[in-house]
């Protein structure tokens, strides 16, 4: 008669830490920043304590939108905080350093905004974006199970993406947040050289036009504009489209989960513009130049999608670098910026700094997560 097996203790399951979380906490940290502080300019003493805005009376003139807007603001901060804790810190103890840390930062925020003079530090701000964090906080502790333990979208997750994924997935889904800023050009992101002659400008005041520096004065014609809008759209839709691509796994519904990437993009353009240019304007980006850089880019990507990993990642890093390097150098258009003069522009405009930080910086971010070793992007 075999002897009995000694009873073992079973080992406890192993829940990883989130990259996903914890990547999107510190890139949604830094957009809090940059859109708390814009425009980051005109830096002096008003001539009172940095904290007198805490003790001030509650303002008298608000909203119900700026309400809304400054509660949702830290929502996810709040969410990505408890997500960013997990495992180390788990339940209440997750919930309270979560609703803790959105109260500084943003305690934070309103002090310095006291040296901005573009800016109003508010004590009605501090107490909502409190309660943003918290609600948000809330929301993830008790959603902590679903989404880090026992969830059918992890499941799908592991299935359809590459184990290291996370940093990438932050990068893509920033992807159709970065078209909420009224570009000249669809998808022209990166045209950092107006920000840049603007911030030299001040340095040396007098005026600095680095773009117009590189293009020696020249100037375009209207049909060259419109082909400069279809090579910009048509290479930033290839570059984004296929470093989603790298991130999927073959069995994943690749067609389908990238059309749906960006169509995402194109509906919160469209709804971008509504709320910004009054809804009449919802599809004004839908110019001849961008349907022709949409047909184009469709039309490679038809055939790309199918590639290797290795040929999209370095596909996606040569558009993505042809779409910088284009609408850099293409002036600004004279007939987009004419027309919108002619706009009327709505509430939304308050999200101004976080929009234009995303439509700078998103083409560099992908090209970095894109120069990654591919063994790295893939996982093992």
């Amino acid at each position: 008669m075999p002897a009995a097996r000694p009873n073992l203790p079973i080992p406890p399951i192993r829940h990883d830490a989130s990259l996903f979380a914890r990547v999107g906490l510190l890139m949604y940290t830094v957009l809090i920043v940059y859109a708390s502080l814009y425009p980051l300019s005109h830096w002096h003493s008003m001539g009172v304590p940095f904290w007198s805005f805490l003790f001030a009376p509650l303002p008298h003139y608000w909203t119900a939108f700026d309400v809304v807007v400054n509660i949702i603001g830290y929502m996810p901060f709040g969410a990505l905080a408890v997500f960013a804790l997990y495992p180390n810190v788990r339940g209440v103890a997750a919930l309270l350093i979560a609703t803790c840390g959105g109260g500084l930062l943003s305690l934070l925020m309103e002090s310095i905004q006291t040296y901005l003079p573009n800016r109003v530090p508010s004590n009605l701000d501090f107490l909502t974006n409190e309660c943003g964090a918290l609600l948000g906080s809330l929301a993830a502790w008790r959603s902590t199970r679903f989404f880090l333990e026992e969830s059918r979208l992890l499941a799908l997750r592991q299935r359809w993406l590459y184990r290291d994924a996370g940093r990438g997935l932050i990068v893509v889904g920033l992807w159709p947040l970065a078209q909420i800023f009224p570009l000249a050009y669809l998808f022209g992101h990166g045209q950092v050289l107006p920000v840049v002659s603007s911030w030299l400008g001040a340095l040396l005041e007098r005026p600095v036009d680095l773009g117009d520096l590189l293009r020696r004065g020249a100037e375009l014609q209207p049909q060259q504009y419109w082909l400069a809008e279809t090579i910009i759209t048509a290479s930033g839709l290839t570059g984004a489209v296929l470093a989603a691509s790298c991130l999927l796994r073959k069995q994943a519904p690749r067609a389908w989960l990238l059309t749906a990437l960006v169509a995402g993009a194109l509906a919160v353009k469209s709804l971008a513009c509504a709320l910004i240019f009054e809804p009449e304007n919802a599809f004004v980006w839908l110019t001849p130049g961008a349907q022709g850089g949409l047909l184009v880019g469709t039309m490679m990507l038809s055939g790309l999608i199918f590639a290797p990993h290795t040929a999209q990642r370095r596909l996606a890093i040569f558009s993505l670098a042809l779409s910088i390097g284009a609408v850099n150098y293409a002036p600004p258009n004279p007939y987009y910026l004419a027309t919108m003069q002619t706009w009327p522009h709505g509430k939304f405009l308050n999200f101004y700094g976080a929009a234009q930080f995303l439509a700078l910086c998103w083409a560099f971010f992908a090209i970095w997560l894109l120069l990654r070793p591919v063994e790295r992007l893939k996982g093992k």
